[in-house]
């Protein structure tokens, strides 16, 4: 359990400069004018001290725990810091004994900030839960994740949600520009002379993540021999050599989100949705089999019988990954993509089925017609199921007659639409309706 995590007990020049560049105010806060912005609701509650329990969602770098750190010097109260990865819920509940006591003693209230909430299990989290109900804390979570797959539904509903967006290259550049200029906390009592090309790669680099960029600039400024006159310069080799490219990870929303813009993209788009699935496998490293599997139910919920054969080539599509394996099956899963994306489109099969699954509410229990009851034994006909007709032996091999329990009878839930081969079915639909008049 860290009580002071946000004191200054160390010298300046011993911490790393992603924390010693770390905003002391909203003043000096980067990105977030949308929630932190003049007269926002989340600046105001930090400015009057008044924070409630909230929950800080958002990318890796984008100034969730930065936030915590500044209400942490605005509170009158005690702030605590405990980190979800190591934390017990020991430590939790000597959090919340202590806050009672200062609660009854002293009035004084307690905030706890949680860092990445989301590797809290069900049980932590429960153990939280009563202390926020009764304001015997007041919580601060951060997370990277969607707090709607991984924070308890009962915290979550008691807390309110800030999303914070992905910060920008030039957000990188203004926390980069004050850490050079800076003479206490930053570089600036280092000789730097560094490229503007150089500057802006780090930025690029970073890809949003501030604390990155910082600890790039860092190593780049420590590693680099100095001059002569003790110059030190920062060209665009050295920047190359300091940063890489990032690696991206996927958590379980990540991966979520991703699968849903794919499915979403099959509907309506051949190069989002080859996009999507490429950058799923090959830089998120998710399983190709996860992509092949919604393909599959796509064929039938977005595509259908308007064209059958999409489902032929994601089905041997899925067969030949099966096989061959990935990389090789990326072209034969791409082609199965390309085709159903390209097909005509009709989810007549997933409206139908909704229908059908709305008609149980209404009938409660279906009885199946004498006529259509099995008839393959002796005895049947004595228990009078009697009555069917033999389509075969009708013209067009079609005759008119109740398939339906008597509480739908002549019920149309399936209506083929226009698109590709449907509108052959349709027509045909048309054409036994009209017998019926």
């Amino acid at each position: 359990m860290d009580l002071f995590s946000f004191r200054e007990e160390a010298e300046p020049q011993a911490r790393l400069l992603a924390d010693r560049m770390r905003p002391e105010t909203l003043e000096d806060y980067i990105g977030q004018e949308h929630l932190i912005g003049q007269g926002k609701l989340l600046r105001r509650a930090i400015e009057g001290d008044v924070v409630s329990s909230i929950l800080l969602f958002g990318p890796p770098g984008c100034g969730k725990t930065t936030l915590a750190h500044i209400i942490s010097k605005q509170t009158k109260g005690d702030f605590v810091r405990l980190n979800a990865v190591d934390a017990s819920v020991k430590d939790v509940r000597e959090v919340i004994e202590q806050a009672e006591r200062n609660k009854g003693m002293y009035g004084r209230k307690t905030i706890l900030f949680l860092d990445e909430v989301h590797r809290f299990n069900s049980a932590r989290q429960d153990a939280l839960l009563p202390a926020v109900e009764r304001g015997i804390i007041i919580f601060i979570g951060a997370t990277t994740e969607n707090p709607f797959h991984s924070v308890n539904g009962a915290l979550l509903s008691r807390s309110t949600l800030f999303r914070l967006e992905p910060l920008t290259k030039e957000h990188s550049l203004l926390a980069i520009r004050r850490a050079l200029s800076d003479t206490v906390k930053g570089l600036g009592f280092m000789k730097l002379v560094a490229e503007e090309d150089a500057l802006e790669h780090i930025a690029s680099m970073a890809n949003g993540d501030i604390r990155r960029a910082l600890t790039a600039l860092e190593l780049a400024a420590v590693t680099t021999p100095s001059e002569l006159d003790g110059t030190v310069r920062l060209t665009m080799e050295v920047a190359e050599e300091s940063i890489r490219q990032p690696t991206v990870i996927a958590d379980e929303s990540t991966q979520y989100d991703v699968l849903s813009a794919f499915h979403k993209s099959v509907r309506g788009s051949s190069d989002a949705a080859l996009f999507w699935f490429l950058y799923a496998v090959e830089k998120l490293g998710m399983d190709p089999m996860v992509f092949l599997r919604r393909l599959t139910v796509a064929c039938s919920e977005d595509i259908g019988l308007a064209n059958p054969q999409a489902m032929v080539q994601a089905v041997s599509a899925m067969e030949a990954y099966h096989r061959i394996g990935w990389p090789e099956s990326k072209y034969i899963v791409s082609q199965a993509i390309l085709f159903a994306v390209e097909s005509p489109k009709s989810n007549a099969i997933a409206v139908t089925i909704g229908k059908i699954m709305e008609s149980f509410d209404s009938i409660k229990s279906a009885e199946v017609p004498m006529h259509l009851r099995d008839g393959h034994y002796s005895g049947a006909k004595k228990l009078g199921h009697v009555g069917y007709q033999y389509p075969h032996d009708f013209p067009g091999h079609y005759v008119e007659q109740n398939y339906f329990p008597d509480k739908l009878t002549s019920k149309v839930f399936y209506e083929a639409t226009e698109q590709g081969m449907e509108d052959k079915i349709r027509q045909n639909q048309a054409k036994r309706r009209a017998k019926r008049k």
